[in-house]
């Protein structure tokens, strides 16, 4: 009976999985866009959107680098994780080559952001960086309900995260973020039984624990491709490969 029980908690496992893969699939990525700021939700006033938009056309024209904002309302149930290095994909984000493009996802009635990675631009911003951006400088501001400040201060956070200089995070209560970060019970919970599956699929049947395995850490490494970025409104591109370096987070 036992070893009936945990098949049947990996097959759960294993139809979980599947769905939300296929709900990821069912959500239409945005056509590419036509400037370095898209504002879907009015999230932002006016001239905060057009400030920012001329500096990170400024600062392309600079350095090369692509770094663009894509303001949303929702996705629904779908996994962020996957949309944005969909999104990053299909929308070829940086320069052929270097892929040296990044991409800040807010999706306002979701109360969720992404920061996208491409592989060009990770050393200067890897994954803890985009974290502490989202969390500590970001999210704040948004809980405050200040976007334009939020926005405007991520965003100067990340070129200075390109360039190699030091960011000022948002000031807020010591251990908020990591406590709200922290796992729950119930979640260790969950990962123990997962755990145990996994352990005893793997003692039991080996190649199919692999396989399992295999199809689970693809799911990050769909984001690479290539090509060229065909938005208008002056938009160059032909990057998009990033396989899921950067950070999510929500407010």
């Amino acid at each position: 009976m036992l070893g009936r029980g945990l098949w049947r908690l990996l097959f759960a496992a294993l139809l979980a999985l599947t769905a939300s893969r296929a709900s990821a699939q069912d959500v239409a990525i945005p056509p590419p866009p036509e400037r370095w700021v898209t504002d879907r939700a009015s999230l932002l006033s006016p001239e905060a959107r057009r400030q920012l938009d001329a500096k990170l056309e400024s600062y392309e024209r600079q350095t090369g680098h692509q770094v663009v904002v894509w303001i949303g309302d929702t996705i629904g149930s779908a996994p962020l994780d996957d949309f944005a290095v969909r999104t990053f994909k299909a929308w070829q984000i940086g320069r052929k080559g270097k892929d040296d493009g990044l991409l800040l996802l807010v999706l306002a009635k979701d109360r969720k952001m992404a920061i996208e990675v491409g592989y060009g631009l990770e050393p200067q911003v890897p994954d803890a960086t985009a974290s502490r951006i989202i969390n500590d400088v970001i999210a704040p501001k948004l809980r405050e309900g200040d976007a334009d400040a939020a926005l405007d201060a991520g965003v100067s956070a990340i070129l200075a995260s390109i360039e190699g200089k030091p960011f000022t995070p948002s000031s807020s209560t010591p251990g908020r973020e990591a406590e709200k970060h922290r796992p729950s019970t119930g979640q260790l919970i969950g990962f123990g039984v997962l755990a145990l599956i996994f352990l005893v699929l793997f003692i039991t049947n080996p190649s199919l624990a692999m396989s399992l395995l295999f199809v689970m850490a693809s799911g990050r490494g769909n984001g690479r491709g290539g090509g060229g970025f065909g938005g208008g409104g002056g938009f160059g591109g032909g990057g998009g490969r990033s396989g899921g370096g950067g950070s999510r987070g929500s407010w």
